[in-house]
């Protein structure tokens, strides 16, 4: 027996990652479709050399570029992963994938598999960063990704999640400097999506549940909207890194760890406060929700329509 499965990844210049990316594949899945938004590097040859299907669309956001895929690739694979480039299935969890797939009952829409997460090619074990258990892989026709601007999850129906074990890195291998360039942009993503939470200027989705996502994606979820961003950010990131890097035991990652502790749990979590701050000052007194959008829209360089 066989599970047939495609994969959906967008790229943009990730001639460094896609090869071995898809290479881990090999054997696992049996098309693979890529959405490309203007690589220049290679990484659409790369890619179609290792036999990927690859469209093309200009990028608005993430949610918005995977549902177009969804959307839009001609599969009729049972199953879809979802998977970014910098992500590797190891080969534990893909004999796991290959062998029992095929085997789960018809209830079942979703599987969870567990993120670990390589930085500075260390792997970062504490500081609640793993395992990061995540919806991956669903049947088709029976999920869809959330319509948000940042920390977007796959949403299913129709039936029940199961859970693989197994080894499933997210290891970049960019440099610092592409880390923080790109973990700038996502904090003006996350700042718009808090203040639409706040301000309700556009749909959104607005929470997850259980039986759509993972356990944890939706605690933590609920944590940051419900708690964390009720809390000023000056106060509100700084107990966060010392929760991770002290009650998490993020200390226990060497020095490789306190840097992605320090950069990820607390200058990015300051700098999503202060760009909403800006933000939020830069609307100040105004009522009209399209003129509120169209400021917004001028002041983070991003289409919110």
């Amino acid at each position: 027996m066989s599970a047939s499965i495609a994969v959906l990844i967008l790229t943009h210049n990730e001639a460094i990652h896609i090869g071995r990316c898809l290479r881990a594949l090999e054997g696992v899945v049996q098309e693979v479709y890529l959405v490309d938004s203007g690589s220049t590097d290679g990484t659409v040859a790369i890619a179609e050399g290792l036999g990927a299907k690859v469209l093309h669309r200009k990028w608005k956001n993430y949610a918005d570029q995977f549902q177009w895929g969804l959307d839009n690739m001609a599969t009729e694979a049972a199953w879809i992963m979802r998977l970014d480039a910098d992500e590797v299935i190891e080969p534990d969890l893909a004999a796991r994938i290959v062998a029992e797939l095929p085997l789960l009952p018809a209830d079942v829409v979703g599987v969870n598999i567990d993120r670990k997460h390589i930085f500075m090619d260390r792997w970062v074990r504490h500081g609640g960063r793993y395992p990061l258990t995540l919806l991956r892989i669903f049947r088709r026709g029976h999920g869809r990704i959330e319509q948000r601007w940042m920390d977007e999850h796959i949403l299913v129906e129709g039936g029940r999640t199961v859970h693989f074990a197994g080894g499933f890195a997210d290891h970049n291998l960019n440099d610092l400097t592409f880390f923080t360039d790109k973990h700038n942009k996502y904090a003006t993503r996350e700042a718009i999506d808090v203040l639409n939470q706040r301000l309700g200027l556009f749909a959104r989705d607005v929470e997850l549940e259980t039986d759509s996502v993972s356990r944890q994606a939706a605690l933590k979820r609920w944590i940051k909207e419900k708690v964390y961003n009720r809390i000023p950010f000056t106060v509100s990131s700084l107990l966060y890194f010392l929760f991770r890097y002290i009650f998490q035991l993020g200390f226990l990652d060497g020095r490789e760890g306190l840097i992605y502790h320090f950069l990820q749990g607390y200058w990015y979590r300051f700098l999503v406060g202060a760009k909403l701050m800006e933000l939020e000052r830069g609307i100040a007194g105004m009522s009209d929700k399209q003129a509120i959008i169209a400021r917004i829209e001028e002041m983070t360089g991003h289409k919110l329509g």
